[in-house]
């Protein structure tokens, strides 16, 4: 551990541009960026992006700290590393969401709790579209828009034979060969609307196969032979 008056040396050595100086706090500082990284892990950012983000951070905070402050570096260099990461989260989030998209989603999940407050349950689908005047996908999407989307690698409940729509693309290939090329994405954008539809609102809304078929207006067997048939187009598309 530093000691006060070392900090500061390597502080004013660092903002004359001394690399060494500056790496060396960042490393000898290491625990305390991971530390707040962790409060912000779980938001859709890689858990390496977020550690980059709170360095960058740390960076700012040794350019504007002054001994004239009167704090100590580090309690100083928290909230510049939080804020670093707050405003990526803020503006530069993972997925963007228009505004209206955004105002819609909110009235809707307002008018839910409301609607369950007054009468114990949550209103059904055809309530919702009633109300929004909204085709019943639409409203499926415009609800979860606010939600972080789900990774292709995480489990679907916490049951241990949960499978991830990674696990099951993969029986014969490598998933680390293609994730970069993530043709998977541009073989779900060519789907048809109904395909698209089941594939996304079950492996991206986390949605049963009964509440799709409730969405959708058609069976549950229907909408198992649908997820089936895509998730072989998939898996073919993925090997060739």
């Amino acid at each position: 551990m530093l000691t006060n008056s070392e900090t500061a040396e390597l502080i004013e050595e660092a903002k004359k541009g001394d690399n060494l100086a500056k790496e060396k706090l960042i490393t000898l500082n290491s625990p305390l960026i991971k530390s707040v990284v962790k409060r912000y892990l779980n938001k859709g950012v890689d858990y390496d992006d977020l550690y980059q983000l709170g360095a960058l951070g740390f960076v700012k905070a040794i350019n504007n700290f002054d001994a004239k402050f009167n704090v100590k570096f580090t309690t100083y260099a928290v909230p510049m590393i939080a804020g670093e990461i707050k405003r990526f989260l803020r503006d530069d989030g993972s997925v963007k969401v228009s505004r209206s998209i955004k105002h819609i989603s909110i009235e809707i999940n307002n008018f839910i709790a409301e609607y369950n407050r007054q009468f114990g349950e949550n209103p059904t689908y055809e309530q919702l579209s009633k109300q929004f005047n909204m085709d019943k996908t639409e409203l499926v999407f415009a609800m979860e828009a606010v939600n972080k989307p789900l990774s292709i690698d995480e489990k679907f409940s916490d049951d241990e034979d949960s499978t991830s729509l990674k696990d099951k693309l993969q029986d014969n290939f490598n998933y680390e060969n293609y994730v970069d090329k993530l043709a998977l994405r541009d073989m779900i954008a060519g789907l048809e609307r109904r395909e698209k539809q089941v594939i996304i609102m079950r492996y991206y809304l986390d949605k049963t196969q009964s509440e799709i078929a409730a969405i959708l207006g058609i069976s549950q067997v229907q909408v198992s032979r649908i997820e089936n048939k895509v998730l072989k187009q998939l898996k073919e598309g993925i090997i060739q």
